[in-house]
């Protein structure tokens, strides 16, 4: 199985709600996204798929979120927005914008700080 990848930063605010402690109240994060691909054969480029067109993807939606407080942003507004929500709705996003591609599985990773990560992976 062929894999690649790529990673992108922002800055975002949310609260949780329910029993999540401070969590509750505003705060922010400096969040690390991984975005991962994989497929059991490559094109006849030699590519699983243009990196650069994952890369488009993952910049497309680390722009709606960069600097925005999550309850602001269509499709988050009406969720609990933990890292797991969170992913998962880049993962709809990202697999939107690939449409077409020959892969199997996307995984998205946001980290919410350096020591933790919540994921959503699925088949394509």
């Amino acid at each position: 199985m062929f894999e690649i990848g790529v990673s992108a930063r922002f800055e975002a605010a949310h609260r949780l709600v329910g029993d999540f402690g401070p969590a509750t109240r505003m705060h922010g994060h400096t969040y690390r996204i991984e975005v991962v691909i994989r497929g059991p054969r490559l094109q006849p480029d030699g590519t699983l798929i243009d990196i650069t067109r994952l890369q488009t993807a993952l910049d497309a939606i680390v722009n709606d979120l960069h600097y925005r407080d999550l309850a602001d942003v269509p499709g988050l507004a009406q969720i609990n927005t933990t890292a797991e929500n969170l992913a998962h709705y880049c993962w709809q996003r990202l697999a939107q914008a690939l449409q077409g591609s020959p892969i199997v599985t996307l995984t998205v990773r946001i980290w919410e700080n350096p020591d933790a990560y919540a994921a959503y992976e699925d088949q394509f």
